[in-house]
């Protein structure tokens, strides 16, 4: 103890024990299995886009490992089957993935110590790990659990890439209908996160930003939205942290 307190080094925190890890690996199966049940349909419909597109079957994979990120791939694989030009799919991969840089000022990434767990972790940060980990309690998050929740979310989505792969080229016919998948998925996980944290004026801003794209530039809808509602979130951290503080000098007069 007085050693410490000399070299000004905290005491590291113990493992934990190899039962403790087996049961947060456990719970993060767990916690994946709700993802999972939009993630793997959604992972069929990718594999099922790339063999009408008339793509090969192994980039169902090589997207999966390559860019883990749904709705980019199912954009990809239109562009793709278009012969799009490079700048405008290197646009397009900035816009649709410009929400992840937000994720990780709350995403739990100072849980996971090791370098490589670290860069898996932050790979993986999907939005269905970001939800799914917004919901769960500070006390009950961990390393193994994060970690084996990502895992599995991948899994998912690789698994039902090669099951669209395989129904794609068995099927006579096109599947009409696929690209709704990911919309709701979407709307899934956002009713969920709104249920566990009650952020009803995030909810409104979210509404309000897409309405006021969809009027004012509705062939860049997307990218206005996104933009606006990071504007109007910024906005409201700003007021809420004067409020705050203000409230805060009130109670020590």
């Amino acid at each position: 103890m007085q050693q410490d307190v000399l070299t000004g080094t905290a005491t590291p925190e113990p493992a934990p024990a190899p039962s403790t890890r087996r049961r947060q690996i456990a719970d993060g199966v767990r916690d994946s299995s709700s993802a999972g049940l939009g993630i793997f349909p959604l992972g069929i419909a990718l594999g099922l886009l790339i063999i009408q597109a008339g793509l090969p079957w192994w980039l169902a994979p090589a997207l999966s490992l390559a860019a883990f990120a749904g709705s980019l791939e199912l954009l990809l694989v239109g562009m793709m089957a278009t012969v799009t030009p490079l700048a405008a799919v290197a646009l397009t991969v900035l816009v649709v993935n410009f929400r992840h840089v937000f994720y990780a000022f709350s995403f739990p990434l100072h849980l996971v110590k090791h370098p490589a767990a670290k860069a898996y972790a932050v790979y993986a940060m999907i939005d269905e790990a970001y939800a799914v980990n917004a919901s769960l309690p500070e006390a009950e998050r961990s390393a193994p659990r994060l970690l084996a929740m990502q895992i599995a979310c991948e899994t998912y989505w690789v698994g039902g890439g090669l099951v669209g792969v395989a129904l794609g080229a068995a099927l006579p016919a096109p599947v009409k209908g696929l690209e709704f998948a990911l919309c709701a998925l979407f709307t899934v996980l956002t009713l969920d996160a709104f249920r566990s944290r009650s952020e009803l004026p995030s909810v409104l801003l979210a509404g309000a930003s897409s309405a006021v794209a969809l009027v004012l530039t509705p062939g860049l809808a997307l990218f206005t939205a996104l933009l606006l509602f990071v504007g109007l979130l910024l906005v409201r951290h700003v007021f809420t942290t004067t409020r705050t503080a203000v409230a805060q000098e009130a109670a020590d007069a």
